[in-house]
């Protein structure tokens, strides 16, 4: 069967790379052509584009970056045609992936979406479209059937891709990984996770290093691999940054704490039962839409998932270096720790076990074959 894969961000690279992997354990014919990163074509894919091309946060980054937006749909819906798929698969990524829903509705091609774009957060409306537009909904966290059935839509709940990505890895020790990623052994270390994009490394990292440095903590930056060391060093002023790319996953397994941005990766430190302070900070006139629209309590997916405050965020101007350092220091301390590693011990639970690219797969594989 002939797959085409869409995702705009590194959170959807990982999950499309587990996602192709478990198709191709279910067929060994499969040609899949996809947009996405490093990790998607490694798993065996044919990358069209990369996400690093295609990620602009917020809404006045989206209207400067219009006609290159434009031009990359013109693009792909000309790429999709010519493949001519058996299936279209959409990770997230809803700005762009709902107009290619609507234009493969029209065409003929069955569509699944895999992962839910946030419509339960913001423009619920959204919903009337997927309806219409998405042959299949497969969904990772556990209130959105709820949501999809208000509007008489059946979905498929997957369970969060991210639980199989931290089942799989091989056993560590502690002292033997910090040495092999050159850290210092026999002291706290706080993991920096300021986003992939360069809009939030700018507004987010130079904070955080402050902070970590005013109380002469070890630390480290993880680095998005969209992005280079010179960029990074750019932003923070300084040279020679304790900076590691491709190796979050490993970080988080030694961290004692986490300062990160808002996204996916604020579930996946959560994940990795590292404590962590949860941040953001957009552009006033972005943030000042967003919070005129956004009808959600939390920002970081461990809070919505929990339905309550297990992670402390600090958006826009509670991003300071007094709150930051406050809660920070909370995340060291052994009963608030103890607090948080119960909550996120109860978060595992509810997202629904190990398994999810794999049932998604099969999903995908069966939608692809029928009809």
């Amino acid at each position: 069967m002939k797959y085409y894969i869409i995702s705009g961000e590194a959170s959807g690279d990982l999950h499309g790379s587990n996602l192709i992997k478990a198709l191709r354990a279910k067929d060994s014919q499969a040609e899949i052509r996809a947009w996405g990163g490093d990790m998607m074509e490694n798993a065996g894919a044919q990358l069209v584009k990369h996400y690093r091309d295609l990620a602009f946060m917020g809404f006045v980054e989206v209207l400067l970056n219009l006609r290159t937006i434009l031009g990359n749909l013109r693009f792909c819906k000309q790429d999709v045609l010519a493949f001519k798929p058996d299936v279209l698969v959409l990770i997230d990524y809803p700005g762009f992936n709902l107009r290619i829903a609507e234009f493969a509705k029209k065409q003929g091609i069955k569509v699944v979406y895999y992962i839910s774009p946030q419509i339960w957060a913001w423009k619920e409306s959204r919903v009337h479209k997927i309806k219409r537009d998405v042959g299949k909904m497969l969904t990772i966290l556990p209130f959105e059937a709820d949501f999809y059935a208000r509007y008489d839509m059946p979905v498929d709940f997957v369970g969060h891709p991210l639980l199989d990505a931290i089942r799989d890895r091989p056993d560590f020790d502690s002292a033997e990984r910090k040495t092999s990623l050159g850290l210092e052994v026999g002291s706290k270390l706080v993991a920096l996770l300021p986003g992939s994009r360069k809009q939030e490394i700018k507004s987010m990292l130079p904070l955080m290093i402050r902070t970590v440095e005013a109380q002469g903590m070890n630390w480290v930056i993880a680095g998005a691999p969209s992005q280079d060391a010179e960029f990074y060093e750019s932003v923070a002023g300084q040279k020679d940054l304790p900076l590691i790319f491709g190796k979050t996953y490993e970080i988080l397994e030694v961290a004692d704490a986490a300062l990160v941005t808002s996204g996916t990766a604020t579930l996946e430190t959560a994940l990795f039962e590292v404590p962590e302070v949860v941040c953001y900070k957009g552009s006033t006139i972005s943030y000042q839409i967003a919070k005129r629209l956004v009808k959600i309590a939390y920002i970081s997916l461990v809070n919505l998932v929990m339905d309550g405050e297990v992670v402390k965020e600090l958006i826009q101007g509670e991003f300071n270096y007094k709150n930051l350092r406050k809660e920070l220091q909370k995340c060291l301390e052994p009963e608030a720790r103890a607090r948080m590693l119960k909550d996120y011990s109860d978060l595992k639970k509810k997202l629904g076990g190990p398994g999810a690219s794999e049932r998604a797969a099969e999903v995908v594989y069966q939608y692809a074959i029928n009809n």
